[in-house]
């Protein structure tokens, strides 16, 4: 089962989500695994806790938003998501992810698939961490520009 169809991941994304950052992540508390995957808004991304990070989810908005497909996102280490100059800001902010929880209000540039540049704003990255404290990886939202 892909974590986009799986509703332990879906409850490691939410529930570590409201649990470090305080507030539901979906704002209608019946949203579930495949409206936050096909429907949601805003980007949803998360990678693993390998050495070099892969991507282990992307919804729908992230997919549009970075131009890859789910099979080409998924597998992909997430660093590859910002270019080269942006990489040591983007590894900063994953190291205060990994101490705080949670940082929010981040901005920075991401690249596309197609090289396209675009600026990410009101983001809000968090551990992806269980209720016994493992874990998993971290996830990462931020709203779509208009």
């Amino acid at each position: 089962m892909r974590p986009a169809d799986d509703p332990r991941f879906f409850a490691l994304l939410t529930g570590s989500f409201q649990r470090l950052v305080g507030r539901p992540l979906l704002p209608e508390p019946n949203s579930g695994p495949g409206w936050l995957y096909e429907s949601a808004p805003f980007a949803v991304l998360a990678h693993d806790t390998s050495t070099d990070p892969l991507f282990v989810y992307a919804n729908r908005a992230a997919q549009r938003a970075f131009g890859y497909t789910w099979e080409e996102f998924v597998g992909m280490p997430s660093r590859l998501s910002a270019e080269a100059p942006e990489r040591a800001e983007r590894q900063r902010l994953l190291d205060a992810v990994a101490r705080d929880g949670f940082v929010s209000g981040y901005s920075g540039i991401r690249v596309a698939r197609d090289g396209r540049r675009f600026p990410v704003s009101e983001g809000i990255v968090w551990q992806l961490v269980d209720e016994a404290g493992t874990v998993h990886g971290q996830a990462a939202t931020f709203p779509l520009a208009a």
